[in-house]
């Protein structure tokens, strides 16, 4: 008799993979950059080097207006971290979701921008 044949052995390997996806997403889940009180205050964060690694990887420039568009060319005019979604300050420099820890200038950009809903 094969496992083919036999119901519960499918169903304890379909068991199993719905505990790997649902323990993949809580997983998932609990990595999701948070801010705690102080990033959200934006208050204390090392700025973000351009030449670390992952804001080198996205083209993280502090200042928008020298994006180098013949690499980067989804860059729109008038981008920049303080009109992105993940962009948690107001002014001057603020944390950034994409690059947890860090806070990033509010005229700068990277190409993981996402424009605020108006």
């Amino acid at each position: 008799m094969s496992s083919a044949d036999n119901p519960k052995e499918n169903y304890s390997r379909r068991g199993l993979l719905t505990l790997i996806g649902a323990a993949s997403a809580a997983v998932m889940i609990g990595m999701r950059p948070t801010l705690t009180q102080a990033q959200g205050a934006g208050k204390d964060l090392p700025h973000l080097d351009p030449s670390d690694p992952t804001a080198k990887a996205l083209g993280y420039t502090e200042d928008a207006s020298k994006v180098d568009k013949s690499k980067f060319p989804a860059f729109k005019a008038g981008a920049k971290c303080g009109n992105c979604n993940f962009f948690q300050g107001t002014t001057g420099y603020g944390p950034c979701q994409i690059f947890p820890g860090k806070s990033v200038n509010s005229n700068g950009w990277c190409a993981s921008h996402s424009p605020k809903a108006t």
